[in-house]
């Protein structure tokens, strides 16, 4: 009995008790006639067939009778295995009692004391064939569920990128279904408790699930974040729901709260202004007398002209708050439009004085653009200058706060019945007649809820937009006077 030189401690014995006690089933071919010599217990117990058995049993009594596996074939793999040494195939053997067996099946050619011989090694693979088959059936129905369910699902690993999604949320977050992995973050802003958060933040909070919302561009979406923990890692499962439609409508609602508390602080204005007007009318009817007599008596003084000027003066600017206080009460009191024709370009120039004198301490250039000719509007002349000075006043007011520079203002009328009054600010972040009417820390927004009722009310159309080259541009459009009125 010979003994391998690379493991002399072994004996030809001991090499068949290792391959009596394998779980491999080896089966021992003749090489040339292709009959079974010799199976290890393993085989026999498989195939439920003892030694003497299996010996004399052909290709054909021991395999499926499919004809992928009749015994020409069988032969022919066996051969091809003595040609070249070793040939895999799967084949189905066919046990004693019947039942079909697929395996695994590996034939070498091996070198016996007798001559050459096929051994082959094989293993039942039914099992591993159903576990196979269940996964291609839960990968066709994952694949089914990612693109057709309407179900918003992510699956991020702990750094938050994203694993796995339905197409449904691929779609609402803006990412592309085929992109590279990439972080939920790239596309959407986490929030909670309707602040913006971490991703950090918010895997602090899934412990294990914590509610959160997205916001990917104009699409909110809300649901719940779970901590899913595996053996060798932690995955996070995200389900969301779009709630854009139910944002939008809070959206609504505050920008109408906004608008009632304006209509709210415009009715107790408007008592006050009422009141105002009732009592400053006598008062400022009594200064005017009392000027006149001054002004009467100061005539007849040669040395004081310039008195008299001062006089004319300050009865002018008493006349001009007497109409304003008139056109309060009158606008105030819910009176039918009135029906007056006027050159817009007389009431803005009838402004430009005082939008002067409120733009010289803060250094602001005024520049006026009037159409060349006259722009015959239907508005309440003294209430239209109300509103010219409230647009001038806040354009002037932002430039203050700008460079020196950029301190200009630029004032237009045009033949349509339009004004303009343009800055070189900040610009605006949102329009302020769609949502609140101001944005300044301090400002109450009556000026620009005043002028949008003035305006509207006299059936024209006031506006505010962002200049492309910078700062903003309000303005308004009256209806045009038909001509001869």
């Amino acid at each position: 009995m010979r003994v391998d030189p690379r493991a002399p401690e072994l004996v030809a014995a001991d090499f068949v008790a290792m391959m009596n006690a394998s779980r491999m089933c080896v089966l021992i071919h003749d090489a040339a006639t292709k009959d079974i010599l010799w199976a290890n217990p393993a085989a026999c117990e498989l195939l439920e067939f003892g030694l003497s058995e299996i010996r004399p049993l052909k290709a054909d009594h021991m395999s499926s009778s499919a004809q992928q596996y009749d015994r020409v074939i069988g032969r022919a793999w066996l051969q091809d295995a003595v040609e070249k040494g070793a040939s895999r195939i799967e084949w189905h053997y066919r046990s004693k009692s019947g039942r079909v067996i697929p395996t695994d099946a590996l034939a070498v050619r091996v070198e016996l004391a007798q001559g050459p011989a096929v051994m082959v090694q094989f293993r039942d693979i039914e099992r591993e064939q159903r576990v196979e088959r269940e996964l291609r059936l839960t990968t066709s129905y994952i694949d089914a569920l990612a693109h057709y369910t309407s179900t918003l699902a992510l699956m991020l690993d702990e750094t938050g990128k994203i694993r796995f999604a339905t197409d449904t949320a691929l779609t609402a977050i803006g990412a592309p279904v085929d992109g590279p992995v990439r972080p939920l973050t790239a596309f959407a802003r986490l929030r909670l408790d309707g602040r913006e958060a971490s991703w950090a933040d918010v895997l602090a909070r899934a412990a294990p699930v914590t509610p959160v919302q997205l916001e990917a561009g104009s699409v909110w979406l809300e649901g719940s974040l779970e901590r899913l923990r595996e053996e060798d890692a932690t995955a996070l499962l995200m389900i969301l729901h779009d709630v854009s439609d139910r944002v939008q409508d809070q959206v609504r609602r505050a920008r109408e709260l906004h608008r009632e508390n304006y209509l709210a602080r415009y009715n107790a204005m408007g008592d006050m202004a009422m009141a105002i007007a009732h009592e400053l009318g006598q008062p400022l009817a009594a200064a005017a007398n009392f000027l006149a007599g001054v002004h009467t008596r100061a005539a007849r003084l040669p040395e004081a002209g310039g008195l008299a000027q001062g006089v004319a003066s300050a009865v002018s600017q008493i006349e001009r708050a007497a109409a304003i206080v008139s056109s309060v009460r009158a606008f105030v009191g819910h009176l039918e439009q009135v029906e007056q024709v006027a050159d817009l370009n007389d009431v803005v120039e009838e402004c430009l004085y005082f939008v002067r004198l409120r733009a010289a301490p803060l250094g602001v250039e005024v520049r006026v653009r009037l159409s060349p000719e006259p722009v015959p509007v239907r508005c309440e002349r003294v209430l239209t200058g109300q509103v010219v000075l409230n647009l001038c006043f806040n354009a002037v007011d932002e430039m203050g706060q700008s460079p020196a520079a950029r301190r200009r203002i630029d004032v237009a009328t045009a033949p349509d019945g339009s004004f303009t009054v343009d800055d070189r600010g900040r610009g605006l972040p949102r329009d302020p007649f769609a949502e609140s009417f101001t944005s300044k820390e301090h400002g109450s927004g009556i000026g620009l809820a005043l002028s949008h009722r003035i305006i509207t009310r006299q059936h024209g159309t006031i506006r505010a937009e962002k200049r492309e080259e910078g700062g903003s541009r309000f303005g308004f459009t009256l209806p045009l006077a038909e001509p001869g009125a």
